[in-house]
């Protein structure tokens, strides 16, 4: 059966590729599949027919990459998680280099074998010359977003994947990366792939952005847009220029904006593009801009800006010493403790930390368990040393252990004459942060225990080196769950939780309404950024699933849209207006039954034993979680 599609397939491709087909519901109606399909015929001689596994690079080559595209792979690692999170599942998100080599994949636990089998391994080469038409090679050859589905693959053995790709570019305008969304779904339509396409080239255009400030941070960098709102935004012009005032790079929402190409730019004074003198312009730069100013071209069009000057140097605060005199306080401004049972649970925290006892911070996705952790680390007698976070989830299996243990120069074919230090060699004296352990690969936990028991690092090819490490990890799995299933070591696990602490889902704090202050403050960047009633009131109920990173985002976002400094409700998001409505509609009458009545008193008893922490409490009720906040809204009980 497979060969007969296989066959009809090649048939098909061949037919288009030759330029024969006239059956209007082919892919010869899309001209760049079109065009693809003739290069894999005509110049990289493919056989559509042929089952062929990817290529896949060897591992060195594959750590040279990710060390060249270092920075990038940071940015993108944050998106390619809330890309994943926005989209249902069944899904693979991917980052390859500008040869199409994957570099990254990020996916639900357990589809990772799906993709796998589809050949979207760490390392697989998926050129358009090595796999045909498929998102990721035919992104890097059009240079422009991309939707390649099924039938549309060149290669029959691809035909049930659906890849949307978008490029990544260099402030230069050379091609950096590609971003991909791969589904192997069977019921995903082209036209319900607009979406995907959609956040794909969003997350793209993030991380361009991201990479080009951090690329010229402390720089010269003017950054623009026709409207106030959107100075800010990945829609945001930018520009950097030299202290002679030449322009040096500018990204391609800048050259959409001047309607000017790259070549006729770079080089040129900023005066001969704006109606001001480079003086005037100068004087306009903060090291953090946040107001934007009218800025006119020389042809008189106009646009909003705001100008970020060179960093200057700063002396670094005295302030450490405060934390070693009192240590049951965080460093200002790392995280919020207006929660009672959680400033307790930080001086407990602290308290063992400062004894060299490991922690284990357990919470929901976005709760805060590395700024927790990073809090802690500055609180105590480590401050000032090395906090080395390492997310054992984000990395790929296959190059986990030369992140966390390093390797010696030439240990292997393709490594780096120098070698590499891992994260425990470099958070020797200081702590490192073992973000998502549940999904470290058995065989690195047995090395790491051993790390842990006899203060010894091996690098790959090394000798071993004495290291002095404090360990943080945190999870959001249950962890007794994997020791249960023979996923996680039971002798690591103990060794790891010395102490095990509860962060709190931020539907579950007290604090919220202080949280809430703190994050528009350091969100605002020094914007007097208000907020009406309504939408505090709004803001305050709503249910948070993403926890702490959801609020911080929403508040970026409403803090650079909002008119007058002012946020109101109906700037908010709309599935928190919708919640609000929902819970107003919602709203329980006091009820004449003495079963809810008892009911409803057996809850608040046992909410008040357990602090009100949710999690507790719906344990000790023998519920979900979901249970008892149906209960709560029923009964219109709120802490």
């Amino acid at each position: 059966m497979h060969s007969n599609h296989f066959t009809r397939h090649a048939q098909q491709v061949l037919t288009v590729a030759q330029g024969k087909s006239t059956h209007r519901s082919s892919p010869s109606t899309d001209p760049s599949i079109a065009r693809s399909w003739a290069r894999c015929v005509e110049d990289y001689h493919l056989d559509p027919a042929q089952p062929m596994a990817p290529t896949v690079l060897e591992h060195a080559r594959v750590l040279e990459s990710r060390e060249r595209l270092q920075q990038v792979l940071t940015i993108a690692g944050g998106e390619m998680n809330r890309l994943l999170e926005q989209l249902s599942g069944g899904h693979a998100v991917l980052l390859t280099d500008d040869r199409g080599v994957i570099l990254n994949c990020v996916t639900e636990p357990g589809e990772r074998k799906i993709f796998e089998r589809a050949g979207l391994w760490l390392g697989a080469d998926w050129s358009e010359s090595r796999e045909g038409t498929n998102g990721i090679g035919t992104c890097l050859v059009e240079r422009q977003p991309v939707t390649i589905h099924r039938d549309e693959h060149f290669r029959g053995r691809h035909t049930g994947l659906t890849c949307s790709a978008s490029p990544v570019f260099d402030p230069h305008g050379d091609l950096l990366a590609v971003l991909d969304v791969s589904s192997a779904r069977h019921d995903v339509s082209r036209q319900s792939q607009f979406h995907t396409m959609a956040l794909v080239n969003l997350s793209a255009k993030m991380i361009e952005s991201s990479y080009f400030l951090r690329h010229f941070n402390g720089q010269w960098l003017l950054r623009f847009h026709l409207q106030a709102d959107s100075v800010g935004l990945f829609s945001e012009g930018l520009l950097t220029f030299d202290e002679e005032g030449r322009v040096r790079a500018l990204n391609q929402s800048a050259l959409n904006l001047l309607s000017l190409g790259r070549a006729d730019l770079i080089g040129q004074p900023v005066e001969s593009l704006f109606d001001c003198s480079l003086d005037e312009l100068m004087s306009r730069a903060t090291p953090d801009a946040v107001t934007s100013w009218p800025l006119r071209t020389c042809d008189g069009r106009g646009f909003f800006a705001v100008l970020r000057g060179p960093s200057r140097p700063v002396i670094k605060s005295v302030s450490a010493p405060v934390f070693v005199k009192h240590p049951a306080q965080p460093a200002p401004g790392v995280i919020c403790l207006g929660d009672a049972a959680l400033q307790a649970d930080f001086r407990r925290a602290l308290k063992v930390f400062e004894r060299d006892v490991p922690l284990l911070i357990n919470g929901e996705t976005g709760s805060g368990k590395e700024a927790f952790a990073k809090a802690v680390h500055q609180a105590s007698q480590r401050t000032g040393r090395p906090f080395v976070a390492l997310n054992c989830a984000a990395i790929p299996e296959s190059l986990i252990e030369s992140e966390l243990f390093g390797y010696r120069g030439g240990s292997f074919t393709g490594a780096r004459k120098e070698g590499m230090r891992g994260k425990l060699q470099q958070a020797d004296g200081g702590t490192l942060f073992l973000d998502e352990i549940g999904d470290m690969p058995v065989a690195l936990q047995t090395r790491l225990l051993r790390v842990l028991e006899d203060r010894l690092v091996v690098p790959i090819g090394g000798e071993p080196q004495a290291v002095d490490v404090r360990i943080i990890s945190a999870t959001h799995r249950n962890l007794l769950g994997r020791v249960e299933d023979g996923s996680f070591r039971e002798d690591l696990y103990y060794r790891l939780n010395g102490l095990e602490i509860a962060l709190p889902a931020l539907r579950e704090r007290s604090d919220k309404s202080q949280l809430l202050d703190v994050l528009l403050e350091e969100e605002a960047g020094g914007q007097p950024v208000t907020m009406d009633a309504e939408a505090r009131r709004a803001l305050l109920h709503f249910s948070w699933p993403g926890n702490v990173r959801q609020m911080r985002n929403v508040l970026r976002t409403l803090a650079a849209l909002c008119e007058d400094d002012v946020i109101r409700l109906d700037d908010l998001p709309t599935v928190v207006r919708q919640q609000q409505a929902a819970q107003q509609m919602d709203a329980p009458l006091r009820s004449d039954s003495p079963l809810d009545d008892a009911e409803r008193s057996a809850l608040i008893a046992v909410l008040d034993t357990q602090r009100w922490h949710m999690t507790h409490a719906a344990r000790a009720l023998g519920v979900s979680r979901n249970t008892l906040y149906r209960k709560l809204r029923k009964h219109g009980i709120a802490r």
